[in-house]
């Protein structure tokens, strides 16, 4: 074993994942939010665990609670790690214990409730990460810094400008790179002010981007020290006021991906020439589960900047700017223009073909001469032929029978059928 290896061992992954996601619903109606699917074949999940196996990381624990089946069926069935590595990826779920009877109250919480089973992973550091952040880091230089500093807390900081510091939590740091002055989305100059910590630079501020590195015993400590709910709110300017915080600042790609409206744009994003997210880096490959799925088959069709997923048949369609997610059927004389469709769970058999003849219910996928703008797709959904999907106005918040609109995005939910000439 290397010192890097060695170094990185001793190191939890701890990721929560068991938030209600209310932001993101539909998508998050009947699954966790780190469970909703991205780029075509992947769960946001699987981007904080591929950082972790990739920075060496073979301790993993997920924490969930809401909606968590489909999430804790993913993990199951993607990571396993073989029995001479010592590594795993554990759910550890909310449960009622002798000590509580509570549902996780927040992310610390969450943490608080879990304590016994960190503390028998027998780890120097533990690594809070969220479950539904967009972004490749190496950890290790991460954990570098943290042990060279004796920091009882490390984080994770992005510079940003004047006007992005008003939406996250501004984290200020001395020469020596120690967190003084924490403050949750400073909205005046007068705040901002003071919380300069690179001057003269475009971006002069420092962003928290909810990453933590603790040693063991200090979270320990301050779990217990304070009864307070979250990480960000609470924790982290009780420990700036008791401990030793210091920063780490991170230049690359980062996206919280809390809302419909950044969802959308994070894929779409994945569909450019160069993309600020790459997932074909050949070093440092995003893991999710193995599908055993054909290569996709277009006949006669007209693609123009498109990420397509395996086990896809597009027929004489014209796809713009869109992510086409696995087993996705799309018909003749369909029109997809930023659209982010995940696909299916499943292919439908002939028999259920002509069942839904019968029922008079469109095939799972895109009908016939549909035309579709600015929409999410959810798996296994049922677009009949000649359906209008257009463009809406941010201003344009609908809650419909079978779909919704946020943030002028159409966002058709899982399982729901749009009939033959519907009009959105």
């Amino acid at each position: 074993m290397t010192s890097t290896d060695s170094l990185m061992n001793s190191v939890l992954g701890l990721i929560l994942g068991g938030g209600v996601g209310t932001r993101l619903f539909p998508l998050t109606q009947l699954r966790a939010k780190p469970a909703v699917p991205l780029g075509g074949k992947y769960r946001l999940v699987d981007i904080p665990i591929s950082n972790c196996i990739n920075s060496g990381i073979r301790k993993i624990c997920v924490l969930t609670q809401f909606n968590s089946v489909s999430l804790h069926r993913h993990i199951a069935q993607t990571y396993k790690f073989d029995r001479f590595s010592g590594g795993f990826v554990q759910i550890l779920a909310a449960e009622q214990t002798p000590e509580s009877t509570d549902w996780y109250q927040g992310t610390a919480d969450a943490v608080r409730k879990q304590t016994l089973e960190i503390w028998a992973t027998r780890t120097d550091d533990v690594l809070v990460l969220s479950g539904d952040h967009l972004y490749r880091m190496d950890f290790r230089p991460f954990v570098a810094l943290h042990r060279a500093k004796t920091a009882d807390v490390t984080i994770a900081v992005l510079p940003v400008s004047g006007t992005d510091a008003r939406r996250f939590g501004i984290l200020k740091m001395d020469q020596e790179g120690r967190i003084t002055t924490f403050a949750e989305k400073p909205q005046t100059e007068e705040e901002l002010k003071d919380l300069v910590s690179l001057p003269g630079s475009e971006t002069p501020y420092l962003a928290s981007m909810g990453i933590y590195l603790f040693t063991e015993p200090f979270l320990q400590w301050i779990l217990k020290e304070t009864t307070e709910p979250d990480f960000g709110k609470h924790i982290i300017p009780a420990a700036i006021q008791s401990g030793r915080i210091f920063a780490y600042r991170f230049q690359g790609y980062w996206e919280d991906i809390g809302t419909v409206e950044t969802f959308f744009q994070a894929n779409l994003a994945l569909t450019d020439p160069d993309p600020a997210f790459d997932l074909y880096d050949p070093a440092n490959p995003i893991y999710t589960r193995a599908r055993f799925l054909p290569g996709s088959r277009v006949n006669y069709c007209q693609l123009v900047r498109v990420l397509l997923a395996d086990g896809c048949r597009l027929e004489r369609a014209i796809v713009t700017e869109s992510v086409i997610g696995l087993r996705s059927i799309i018909k003749p004389g369909a029109q997809l223009r930023q659209v982010v469709m995940m696909g299916a769970d499943y292919f439908e058999t002939a028999e259920t073909l002509q069942e839904n003849r019968h029922r008079r219910r469109p095939d799972i996928g895109v009908g016939e001469n549909s035309v579709i703008e600015r929409a999410i797709l959810d798996k296994n959904a049922r677009i009949g032929r000649d359906v209008h999907i257009k463009a809406h106005t941010p201003a344009d918040d609908v809650d419909a029978e079978n779909y919704v609109i946020r943030d002028g995005i159409v966002v058709i939910p899982k399982d729901a059928i749009i009939p033959d000439g519907t009009i959105i």
